[in-house]
């Protein structure tokens, strides 16, 4: 880096499922190019994504993003302060691609590698709406994964609970197909959900649970029994309405674990982040909710445009494990298994 600038410059690679991306982010809170290449038409017809073609339009795109993120950026390989890149979790084609590309421009470079988690960089990216106070909270919402994370202080995650089974995403994306939406189904749903009612009360599993996990395989079974049953009778359903009772139950446990959570741990702030975090039906609850409840609470929603995958989430979490020292040999590889490397304070 230049002894001109104190300018920290993270250049950040994200290509853990269907999306490659390629980022350069200032301080881990200044977007300075963010380069999004999606698949989402090559898996449609397959109802969700292809790994083997997932890693081949990576394979294909990751050059033009890499070009395209420094050049709108307006930057060049000297400026750079480190590499930060997606080792795990994910699909092992697709996050080789990433690993492989962030090596090479670090090595060739002499640049910092830094081995970001990609759900770790889903939090940080409401470090873009906020500066981030400790202790914290995070409710962590995407098509892999449904967490309720405790941050005691930057860096120091601690898991409360997770899904048993399937994620809230994977369960939108799975009644989608059997509503015929196209995936990725969750904005479908999310926009029939406010045109419907909860007619059909489905379950709401583990809702008043003690742990803090969740469980959504019941509901989309219980959401798929009663689609065929009605199908065999020949009798038509509301697509709103189905839409709408199967958001609420999900909706409600999300909610309900998050209350209790911020009961038993007060904390500052509340991130609500991830794929789903972009659903309209969630960030309205969540509002009302800590509004009446937790009002001293500050809770930051990730910018819509930064709830699915992307690299300047990666940039964020990137600039932070940087600042702690946290580096990667040219030995990393992906762990498409990776889980929360969770650090206790001192």
């Amino acid at each position: 880096m230049s002894n001109m600038t104190a300018r920290n410059l993270i250049l950040a690679f994200e290509s853990s499922c269907d999306e490659t991306s390629i980022a350069v982010v200032e301080d881990g809170k200044t977007i300075l190019s963010n380069i999004i290449a999606t698949q989402i038409d090559s898996h449609k017809r397959f109802g969700g994504v292809v790994p083997e073609i997932a890693s081949r339009h990576h394979i294909e795109q990751i050059t033009r993003c890499l070009n395209e993120a420094l050049a709108n950026a307006k930057v060049t390989y000297d400026d750079l302060t480190a590499v930060a890149v997606t080792y795990g979790p994910g699909l092992v084609g697709a996050l080789l691609i990433g690993v492989t590309a962030a090596k090479a421009v670090a090595f060739a470079h002499h640049l910092p590698l830094i081995p970001v988690n990609h759900m770790a960089g889903h939090i940080y990216a409401g470090r873009f709406i906020s500066d981030f106070e400790f202790p914290q909270m995070a409710l962590l919402v995407s098509g892999g994964h449904t967490e309720l994370v405790y941050i005691e202080s930057e860096n120091h995650f601690e898991i409360l609970g997770e899904t048993r089974d399937d994620a809230a995403g994977e369960a939108y994306d799975k009644i989608g197909r059997v509503l015929g939406v196209n995936y990725p189904a969750g904005k479908t749903i999310d926009t029939w959900a406010h045109q419907g009612e909860d007619t059909f009360n489905f379950p709401r599993a583990m809702e008043k649970d003690a742990s803090y996990d969740f469980s959504f395989s019941g509901l989309k079974s219980s959401f798929i029994n009663t689609v065929h049953n009605a199908e065999q009778r020949e009798v038509e359903l509301s697509k709103p309405d189905l839409a709408a009772s199967f958001q609420q139950s999900v909706v409600d446990v999300l909610a309900e674990k998050t209350d209790r959570a911020l009961d038993q741990y007060p904390v500052k702030q509340l991130v609500l982040a991830g794929g789903v975090a972009a659903n309209l039906g969630l960030r309205e609850r969540l509002e009302h909710d800590m509004a009446k409840n937790h009002a001293d609470t500050k809770l930051i929603m990730a910018p819509i445009k930064l709830c699915g995958d992307n690299a300047a989430m990666i940039g964020a979490a990137g600039y932070v494990a940087y600042k702690h020292q946290e580096r990667a040999e040219m030995s990393l590889n992906a762990e498409p298994g990776l889980t929360w490397n969770v650090a206790k304070s001192d």
